[in-house]
């Protein structure tokens, strides 16, 4: 590779991307392998180009844009597709909706590797059709293949970066409270929760209300089961008052709690268990008078079938403080990291 004054390169073939900015424009204003024409040396010039690069690199090195291809054909993504490579990198964006899962140990070794910077947006966030994942590229315009080499050996054998789809879930919901029962209050949990599982395929198999009765509860919940529902809500009865009968009925009808209590806020009082395989949640109140709480957290990785384990949830409590803000932006907000 040859450094050469910009009045004295042309007929001469550039040997990687020229970038230029503008107002509303960023990107190459000449490609790699454009050969110079006599009319491209005032553009460099005004673009402060006093001297551009030609020729080969040497012996044992990489031009950034095969890098970046190297890079993305190391970590393959089913229901993602990378573009570029454009201005030294490649893009990967979703084809579906789901959670996303990063590796998040060698994403950092990948990244200590001298040259090589890989971001990915956050590990378990909510994807949508189209959003980007992740940007893979070196910094300068050359390195040497063997940190590529390094970078794809730390790939192999593992998944730095997934995408998980949303699977259909029939839902069953138990709203417990005399007061609802009774008629005395109207309810309010029902259409909070149909917006939020809305979000996510599947069906409302049916809703349940139910008194203060442990027994009602149980059976309730039992007649949800017989009918196919594959993911249980309960609702009221969940704090820690003597008459709060939710979690002994959760308990009594033999699911595995995993955590009753979660140290996020809002959703404290969060109760988390599986029967089976099948995923049961204790919602508190708070997701009726609040746009957004741990609920809205656990849904995703509960739609991608994935079991929610205790160090998931102990996880929450770096990012499980909400910042209350006057408008709600969840999902993209810190809430709820983990």
């Amino acid at each position: 590779m040859e450094k050469v004054r910009t009045e004295d390169a042309v007929g001469l073939t550039l040997c990687h991307d020229i970038t230029a900015m503008f107002p509303g424009f960023k990107g190459p204003l000449f490609k790699r392998g454009h050969v110079i024409q006599k009319e491209d040396i005032e553009r460099l010039l005004d673009i402060g180009k006093k001297s551009i690069y030609v020729g080969d690199i040497g012996e044992g090195m990489l031009h950034e844009e095969d890098c970046a291809i190297r890079l993305a054909g190391s970590v393959q993504v089913p229901g993602a597709h990378y573009e570029g490579p454009s201005e030294g990198k490649v893009l990967l964006f979703s084809d579906i909706r789901g959670m996303l899962r990063v590796n998040k140990e060698v994403l950092s070794r990948i990244n200590m590797i001298g040259d090589i910077t890989i971001a990915t947006m956050p590990d378990h966030s909510r994807i949508e059709e189209g959003d980007r994942l992740a940007s893979m590229r070196i910094v300068p315009l050359f390195t040497e293949e063997k940190q590529i080499e390094e970078a794809e050996k730390l790939c192999s054998g593992t998944k730095l970066i997934e995408l998980l789809p949303y699977r259909e879930r029939t839902a069953g919901i138990v709203i417990t409270g005399s007061e609802i029962y009774n008629g005395r209050r109207k309810d309010l949990f029902e259409p909070v929760v149909r917006k939020k599982l809305s979000c996510f395929p599947g069906q409302i198999l049916d809703v349940s209300i139910c008194d203060d009765d442990m027994e009602m509860i149980i059976n309730a919940a039992k007649g949800l089961l017989d009918r196919g529902a594959d993911f249980l809500i309960f609702t009221g009865g969940m704090s820690v008052d003597p008459d709060d009968l939710t979690p002994g009925a959760v308990r009594r009808l033999g699911a595995d709690i995993i955590s009753y209590g979660v140290p996020a806020q809002p959703g404290n009082m969060t109760l988390c268990g599986y029967l089976g395989d099948i995923p049961v949640l204790g919602v508190p109140g708070a997701a009726i008078s609040l746009p957004t709480t741990i609920f809205d957290v656990l849904l995703p990785q509960i739609y991608t079938g994935l079991k929610l384990t205790k160090q998931d949830l102990v996880n929450l409590g770096e990012g499980g403080l909400c910042r209350m803000c006057g408008t709600c932006h969840f999902p993209n907000c810190s809430f709820g990291r983990y």
